[in-house]
């Protein structure tokens, strides 16, 4: 069985979650609190030197990080990786966009305004940064879905689940989806399919962080 370091919320942790709970795949979840360092811990530190989660453990000692290279991992064999070596490829086009493009900028914000207290003043120099970029990212992606219902192949795949993770909670910190339709009915097909659970489902209790 797989052991997944996660925070419950971080976007990038509920890539992964949202990804094994549809695969049904089990997984041991050890909860990992950033804000209060335990993913610098030598402990930890010596699991992923980068100091970050996600983390799942492949093999007993054996450690992979990255949230879309942990996508890729467990779905390589699954439906929700397309057969098509173009399809395939368009799926890793989307998955850097989103570590390029979203995620710096959502989900830079996301973090800084909805968990640390005090975020947005300690931050305040970087706001403006992220609204416009994050407006952009979202832009690429309402045009993309003005013709598509998902990012690659007709269908869903991990490029959804990993544009998904941040974008659906853009709300949360200050992004106004009013004038992106196309996102928004996106967000809600996603939302829609088989095995789908929300960033706060807990299907046991997390272990403690080691």
């Amino acid at each position: 069985m797989y052991t997944l370091y996660s925070m419950q919320r971080s976007g990038n942790c509920y890539k992964v979650r949202l990804a094994l709970a549809q695969l049904r795949i089990p997984c041991n979840l050890i909860e990992v609190d950033i804000l209060k360092g335990e993913s610098r811990t030598p402990d930890f530190l010596a699991k992923n030197p980068n100091g970050r989660v996600p983390l799942l453990e492949v093999a007993p000692g054996r450690y992979l990080p990255e949230s879309n290279a942990i996508l890729w991992y467990i779905a390589w064999s699954t439906p929700l990786v397309p057969d098509d070596p173009i399809d395939r490829a368009e799926a890793l086009q989307w998955m850097f966009f989103e570590q390029h493009s979203l995620e710096p900028n959502i989900g830079a914000a996301w973090f800084w305004l909805t968990l640390v207290k005090g975020g947005r003043e300690l931050q305040s120099h970087a706001f403006e940064g992220w609204m416009e970029h994050g407006y952009g990212a979202l832009s690429v992606m309402e045009k993309h879905l003005e013709t598509h219902r998902y990012f690659v192949a007709d269908r869903y795949t991990i490029a959804d689940i990993a544009l998904y993770a941040y974008t659906h909670v853009a709300h949360e910190c200050d992004y106004d989806l009013t004038s992106f339709p196309a996102v928004r009915a996106w967000l809600k097909r996603v939302a829609a399919e088989p095995g789908y659970v929300r960033m706060d489902y807990r299907e046991q209790e997390p272990a403690i962080a080691e």
